[in-house]
């Protein structure tokens, strides 16, 4: 099979996955040689992003590389399948979610990675990205990019008002309650207790606090932390948000809308704030004359704490390239490297807002990627560099904000818990508890210790 069967749909990835079908790679010989590369990145326009750098990589070493688009949420079950059957992937990008938990099943060369984080050098990568997936301090496998949860404000009502960036629990409560008024919420904030994205920005809130799903080796979702992580964001949702229930489409609606100061939402917002996407235009009074309106007057505060001795954290989501056991290890390497040096600019231009470069630069030039990202273009129906749209102040702020990131369990070897958390989500539905029913705190953060003690029963880990 020649690698112009790149044209693979999202329908053929699912048949894989469900299937199993055989996609191991041929052996590289001298002079050329075949691997695969499975990606998650499967739309017809990103398919062909890659097809170019695979063009690219092919010409300069005469190595075949078979793309296999592969929907996320069927690459955990596909790569069981396949290791069971001795088919792995010579290169997979993988989530944080998936990394180390693949590493202690053997699915991953943890030295082979090591090797080419090595040989590219260690310093040039986000360091908080390698130690996230990390086991015994060796990292399983190598930071591509990521993206950070982000408090999102409007800059011209805190100016008006006198307020300082929302950067703490204290800050945030004092804007909520000073900007909430007729027509307009102090802060958006998803409280669906049926939605993955309202566990992500409660986990994201919680860091700010020095909430751990782990501290020495003991789930601590009881902690005082916790309590009052919990305490706060009840405060601000049931004090100065809309009244309904919240999710990842009405938040975003809300803050477009002009009717809230704060929102809490991903860096995929940066296009659609921009207006940029057709079907989710900012539709404030003042967009209809000034579409860039709300990306003029919108801050970005990607850490915040609670204020109370805590550092400021931020709930950060990041690819890895994993290389695969049994893969052809050197050629696999050479593709890896390839990726993160000439392709690196094309991998992340296929969505710049949500692919922070976790590879600033070179040795010779420190912020070569980080400054090539600044030029990429964001959008949908129509594009812009994301660098124009919101200045370098705003690109400083992000990527500094990546050297924060930080997740519940992961760097603690809890991943299989978390998955289990995400899944049953015992987290929101707590917290709705809280918000709808009356239950205290301090008997959320209880009956959120007692569900994951029991969770991890279940799946194991630590």
């Amino acid at each position: 099979m020649t690698r112009r069967r790149l044209a693979i749909t999202c329908t053929l990835g699912l048949a894989l996955a469900t299937t199993g079908v055989a996609t191991g790679a041929a052996t590289a010989g001298e002079g050329g040689g075949s691997i695969t590369f499975w990606s998650s990145q499967i739309e017809p326009e990103r398919i062909a992003i890659q097809e170019g750098i695979i063009d690219a990589f092919t010409e300069a070493t005469g190595i075949e590389v078979e793309l296999v688009p592969v929907p996320e949420d069927d690459l955990g079950n596909l790569i069981v399948t396949n290791a069971a059957s001795g088919d792995l992937p010579d290169v997979v990008a993988t989530p944080l979610d998936f990394s180390i938990g693949w590493a202690e099943q053997g699915i991953l060369d943890v030295e082979a990675a090591a090797a080419v984080i090595e040989s590219l050098g260690a310093d040039t990568f986000n360091q908080q990205a390698l130690a996230l997936a990390s086991q015994d301090g060796q990292p399983v496998a190598v930071p591509s990019d990521g993206w950070g949860q982000l408090l999102v404000y409007r800059t011209d009502l805190f100016e008006a008002a006198g307020l300082e960036a929302p950067d703490t629990y204290e800050r945030m409560l004092a804007a909520a309650a000073a900007l909430h008024a007729d027509g307009i919420s102090g802060i958006t904030a998803s409280t669906d207790p049926a939605a993955g994205f309202t566990q992500q920005t409660f986990e994201h809130f919680a860091l700010g606090a020095g909430c751990q799903l782990i501290v020495d080796d003991e789930i601590a979702l009881d902690s005082p932390e916790c309590v009052n992580a919990i305490t706060t964001y009840a405060d601000l949702i049931q004090n100065y948000s809309p009244g309904t229930v919240q999710d990842v489409d009405t938040t975003r609606a809300t803050y477009f809308a002009g009717e809230a100061a704060m929102l809490i939402w991903s860096p995929f917002i940066l296009d659609e704030l921009a207006g940029l996407r057709n079907d989710a235009l900012p539709t404030c009074p003042e967009c209809a004359d000034d579409p860039l309106f709300l990306a003029n007057n919108s801050g970005f505060v990607p850490a915040f704490s609670s204020g109370e001795g805590t550092e400021g954290a931020q709930y950060g989501v990041i690819t890895y390239f994993g290389i695969g056991t049994g893969a052809d290890t050197e050629a696999a390497q050479q593709f890896v490297e390839f990726l993160l040096t000439d392709g690196y600019l094309d991998w992340l231009s296929i969505s710049p807002e949500g692919m922070f470069p976790m590879r600033a630069g070179t040795a010779e030039a420190p912020t070569s990627f980080v400054d090539g990202w600044a030029e990429l273009e964001i959008g949908v129906d129509a594009k812009a560099p994301l660098g124009e749209i919101y200045g370098e102040d705003v690109v400083d702020v992000l990527i500094e904000g990546t050297n924060n990131f930080r997740r519940w369990g992961f760097e603690e070897g809890y991943g299989a818990l978390v998955s289990s958390l995400y899944t049953s989500l015992s987290v929101p539905q707590a917290l709705s508890a809280v918000l709808n029913e009356g239950l205290s705190p301090e008997d959320a953060a209880a009956q959120m210790q007692a569900d994951a003690v029991e969770q991890l029963e279940e799946v194991g880990g630590g």
